[in-house]
């Protein structure tokens, strides 16, 4: 999968401009054409905090608004959904990226925060290449996940000792996951990581692993496994017959201020949602033959 380059901005606060506390804009809906003009010429520093999963897209975005808007410094981190949404909504960051809706979050309250879809990302189990397994039933996953299988060899593989890695309870992706592809069930406890590149290594570095990545983190560094004979591929998020993934969400306090609002649109025009965010292995929200809302009810568009 391409990758783009990375770049890290020198760090940076802009608190988003207050607006009435509770609302939900529509930024899912790609706005078209190409501009990434700035609202003022004035310096913006903008941080936003949060998903591993959209990091990069955010990043890739914001370098590319920011070499047309060089008045811009956007800097973006990891550290989970959870963490976004706590800081978001403490006014500590200017942006909360969220794999998941924030009303889905514990102790925070989504009332005092707007949401900003700009993405969808597929997930999928990811094994070491040595495990001998490319298939799973998602019953087969969930007995791994929660403890009852523990060696590859008992689903046809390897005679490995499964190692599961999980990823932070304060995780989007790992809620997702556990959500959708291991229907609730709590995973065994494990050994946690916070970050989906560090994930990705450990399982490619360690015998009989077995964890979960989004795709845009998923490479030829492990093998992502088939559940029940559907392959974790684009096409099948579209139409919902894969069903682990999740929108990518970008939460300010309120309403954004126009300075923070122009970034926020433009990561729903079309130099970024048909470019940036299919080389990085994510969907646009415009391509999905489906919609589904917080309680999971999916409807056809």
């Amino acid at each position: 999968m391409k990758k783009l380059g990375l770049l890290f901005f020198a760090t940076g606060l802009l608190l988003a401009g207050c607006g009435s506390g509770g609302a939900s804009t529509e930024s899912s809906q790609a706005s078209g054409g190409s501009s990434s003009g700035a609202a003022s010429n004035e310096n913006v520093e903008i941080l936003a905090v949060g998903s591993t999963a959209l990091q990069p897209l955010v990043e890739a975005a914001g370098e590319s608004f920011s070499a047309d808007n060089p008045n811009y410094t956007i800097t973006v981190q990891g550290g989970g959904s959870g963490t976004g949404l706590s800081q978001v909504e403490a006014g500590a960051v200017t942006i909360g990226n969220s794999d998941v809706f924030a009303d889905e979050k514990d102790g925070v309250d989504a009332s005092k925060l707007v949401d900003h879809k700009v993405a969808v990302v597929g997930m999928a189990p990811v094994v070491n290449k040595d495990a001998g397994v490319t298939d799973l039933s998602q019953q087969d996953l969930i007995d791994i996940f929660t403890g009852k299988v523990k060696n590859w060899s008992e689903l046809g593989g390897a005679d490995q000792e499964i190692s599961v890695i999980n990823r932070a309870s304060g995780s989007g992706t790992r809620a997702t996951f556990e959500k959708w592809g291991l229907d609730g069930a709590k995973p065994v406890q494990s050994q946690e990581q916070d970050s989906s590149g560090t994930v990705r290594k450990i399982v490619e570095q360690t015998p009989g692993a077995i964890s979960y990545l989004a795709f845009s983190y998923m490479d030829d560094s492990t093998v992502a496994l088939s559940i029940d004979g559907v392959e974790p591929k684009e096409e099948h998020v579209k139409d919902n017959s894969w069903k682990i993934w999740s929108y990518e969400h970008m939460y300010t306090k309120g309403e954004p201020n126009k300075d923070v609002k122009a970034f926020l649109d433009y990561m729903v025009t079309d130099d970024v949602q048909k470019t940036i965010v299919k080389d990085l292995g994510y969907l646009a929200i415009t391509d999905m033959q489906v919609e589904r809302d917080v309680n999971g009810k999916v409807t056809e568009k």
